[in-house]
């Protein structure tokens, strides 16, 4: 089958204006649009005009060739870095590391920077760099620390990794042992189904663990093995090294940083003037920036401005402008971006073309472009990330045999399955009960107004019994559509299976299942597949059959 495409629905209605250019009023808080290729030319010269706002690409591609040096990097990403020390332009995009990589969007997300950057290149005439950001400075690991797989048995398990012991610092700072990697390792292994790619693929993963102290660790070395062909770039946002790169940004964000609020509130009111919800929390006196409090094990802890200084909620610390300043100099490790500040940094430390952004992220950028002015700089060009559905062929079969669509399986896929169960109802069991479920209603009622007649207390009494028998009437026919349907148990599964497969936990798949399933069940094929999918500017969803 050939690949088709479907509309996905994003839940955000700012984003989907922006994309279809539904409201032509939120095109000033963006400026360019993904879809017009003079944007993408325009964008280039201003990067050009602009180099001397950001860091020294000599230094920036130093941090990526020693951090790549971990990862096993190959000879296309090298020449990649090597070309960024020349001042080639960047298509960047990121995602918090998960286990196994987390939600198959995240490769979706590789899959669109890469593609983004392609594009790119062959309009301008020029090399475009792919680089994804991993945003190991965040520290929510909840989101990081578990990935879903299918089973042999068609099962959804979710593999997961407790926080160790410590304090809430971020995902990269997060020690894991080997023991628990081993022992997360045995758990997947035992719950993917067998394939000629299962052993490969475990040895393969408990290689990188022996090599990987955290998640994000093991996040990077998994991308550098699937998207290192095509050049990808890797940089860890927690990285020391890079901090050191981002201190100059650093002190500016600080030394203008009520600028930089009034700026992002600027457009918050912008955003909910034009009638859209806010995706990311503008708070008064937020300094949006982060410390790491050594004394505290690397706690993570945004800073608020209060009376001249710098002060975490609590207001166990305080910091004057001063000593943050001079942190940012001496210690920029100690601080971290958050989701208003990332953009800048990203802009900052490269000359972004484009930024790939979910849904989400598109939403909340569009509180980001007065505070780019604010330092002199601009925001890139936003491009929606693509999202796939993968469809393998058995589940393909079954959704011939059964006459469904994708459309039908993601939107009103309980509704035909039920339909499906009653077309094969030649005895119309369910009709039957309900016929006699009413006539006897019908005949009973005559019976209780004759006892009210007698002896009205004997209402409640008459009602309450009818209720019973019409409760019993339907249990009777429920276990008797049960009885039946147990003939037809080979087809449930079949369905069961399409829902699982495409709509697991009744969420789009790219949200729910790890890839790890396909790599077991595909080699690498499964990415080839997605990495020759058509690719738009404006995002899209494509199915892919495998």
């Amino acid at each position: 089958m050939n690949n088709e495409t479907y509309t996905l629905t994003s839940a955000q209605p700012l984003t989907e204006a922006f994309i279809y250019r539904t409201d032509e009023r939120v095109h000033d808080l963006y400026g360019y649009h993904p879809g017009d290729e003079q944007d993408w030319a325009s964008r280039l010269d201003k990067l050009a005009a602009s180099a001397n706002v950001r860091a020294n690409a000599t230094d920036v591609a130093e941090v990526l060739t020693a951090y790549q040096a971990g990862l096993k990097p190959s000879s296309e990403t090298a020449s990649n870095i090597a070309a960024i020390a020349e001042g080639a332009p960047v298509v960047i995009g990121g995602q918090q590391a998960g286990l196994w990589t987390g939600p198959l969007l995240v490769i979706h997300k590789a899959v669109s920077i890469i593609g983004a950057a392609k594009s790119a290149s062959a309009q301008l005439g020029r090399k475009v760099v792919p680089v994804f950001w991993i945003a190991g400075e965040d520290h929510d690991w909840d989101e990081a620390n578990h990935a879903y797989v299918l089973t042999a048995e068609q099962e959804l398990r979710k593999l997961s990794l407790a926080r160790p012991e410590g304090a809430r610092t971020c995902v990269s700072r997060t020690t894991v042992a080997e023991e628990v990697w081993e022992q997360l390792l045995q758990e997947l292994e035992t719950a993917l189904p067998y394939s000629e790619f299962k052993g490969p693929i475990v040895e393969e993963l408990r290689e990188m663990a022996q090599h990987s102290g955290s998640l994000s660790d093991m996040f990077a070395a998994i991308l550098s093995r699937l998207f290192g062909r095509e050049g990808l770039v890797l940089l860890d946002a927690d990285d020391p090294a890079l901090r050191r790169v981002e201190a100059p940004l650093f002190k500016r964000l600080i030394e203008r940083n009520d600028e930089l609020e009034q700026a992002y509130a600027a457009a918050a009111d912008q955003v909910k003037a034009l009638g859209y919800s806010l995706q990311a929390d503008v708070v008064a006196g937020s300094a949006n920036l982060f410390l790491f409090q050594t004394d505290k094990g690397d706690e993570r802890t945004l800073l608020h401005k209060h009376g001249g200084t710098f002060q975490d909620r609590k207001q166990s610390i305080s910091l004057t402008k001063d000593e943050l300043l001079q942190l940012a100099e001496t210690r920029p490790e100690q601080l971290s971006n958050n989701v208003l500040t990332r953009p800048i940094m990203q802009d900052y430390l490269f000359p972004v073309l484009a930024a790939v952004l979910g849904p989400g992220e598109i939403a909340y950028w569009a509180l980001t472009g007065g505070a780019f002015r604010t330092l002199g700089m601009e925001m890139p060009i936003i491009v929606p990330r693509m999202s796939f559905t993968l469809i393998e062929g058995t589940v393909a079969k079954h959704m011939q045999k059964y006459e469904l669509s994708f459309a039908d399986v993601m939107e009103q896929f309980e509704d035909r399955k039920a339909e499906w169960l009653k077309q094969q109802d030649g005895l119309s069991i369910e009709g039957q009960f309900d016929s006699a479920k009413q006539a006897f209603i019908e005949l009973y009622k005559p019976l209780l107004d004759l006892a009210t007649s007698v002896a009205p207390s004997l209402a409640k009494l008459g009602d309450t019994n009818m209720q019973k028998i019409v409760e019993q009437i339907e249990y009777m026919g429920s276990k008797t559509v049960d009885t039946f349907n147990k003939q037809f148990e080979a087809s449930i599964r079949q369905l069961d299976r399409i829902g699982l497969s495409i709509k697991p936990a009744g969420k789009p798949q790219e949200r729910v299942l790890n890839m790890v399933i396909y790599w077991n069940r595909y080699g690498l094929n499964w990415l080839d597949k997605l990495l020759e999918a058509p690719y738009s500017r404006s995002g899209g969803h494509e199915i892919v059959y495998l």
